[in-house]
Order: C-alpha cells, then structure tokens, then sequence
C-alpha cells in the first residue's frame, strides 16, 4: 500500500503522528508514504499539471488508485473496510492520492478507480494524513475483527 502526498511534513507533532500510525499498520500491510513537492507558482492549474507529473512517475499501471476529494464518495469505516478488503482481492497495489492545498489536476482524478471524500469540509493536509492513516489503521481492526476504541 502506498500513500502518495502533495507536500512535505515539517512539524514534529504531525511526523510523530504518522510514525505512530505506520508502525501500527506495519502488522497489516507495508505501507509506503511517498511525498511529492508542492509547486508555488502564481498560475494555479501549472501547480497542479506539475504536481500531477510529480504523482504520474509513483503511480503503476496495476495500481488501484485512490484519491481524496471533497466531492468523491463518503463510506462508514465498516464501509471503507470493506473497500479496503475487496481492493486487496483485486491484488492490485492501493494507491492513496492526497493533492496540495489548490487540489488534483483532472488527470489524476481521471485514473482515480475510486474517488473517496471524509467530509465536505476541507482539512490541512497534516492532518488529514493522519486522518487517512487512522482510519486505514481502523479498517484493518475491522477486517481483522479485532477490537478498537471508538
């Protein structure tokens, strides 16, 4: 599994997070973060066509990718253990997509084989990795009938 991210974590607090969560899933899955560079240019969609030539060079053909978007489908964490399982059938490698603070250029949206939102609400992207991370974290608990705090 891999978590392919627009933009580095910088804050001590966030990266211990993501630490906490990654050794958690490491009895799971291997699990990949891989973090591409945010572009700051004044020209919006040139940030995104470069992010966006930043994620095409980690994302395979096989992948089974995943993006996260305000307006992609919302599921329960029964749900989205559920997808998470049934993705693992395919036995394609999931590819979670998180883009920048301006959002994901229309071609990586178009490779998406499922566009995922968790709220209509937008989240600083620090966080809402450990959000990702937690609620993969939960999914596996579930999947594994294993209890976990709700």
């Amino acid at each position: 599994m891999k978590i392919i991210c627009v933009g580095k974590i910088k804050e001590k607090y966030w990266q211990e997070a993501i630490f906490e969560y990654q050794k958690r899933l490491s009895k799971y899955t291997n699990l990949e973060i891989i973090e591409v560079a945010d572009k700051t240019l004044a020209d919006k969609k040139k940030n995104l066509q470069e992010e966006a030539e930043c994620l095409k060079k980690h994302i395979k053909e096989k992948d089974w990718v995943i993006t996260l978007e305000i307006d992609g489908d919302s599921f329960s964490s029964e749900e989205f253990a559920k997808k998470i399982n049934d993705w693992q059938m395919k036995s394609s490698p999931i590819v979670f997509i998180i883009g920048g603070s301006d959002g994901l250029d229309e071609s990586i949206k178009k490779r998406a084989n499922c566009r995922l939102s968790f709220s209509k609400m937008t989240f600083p992207h620090q966080l809402f990795r450990v959000l990702l991370l937690e609620q993969i974290y939960r999914s596996y608990k579930i999947i594994h009938h294993e209890s976990y705090h709700k």
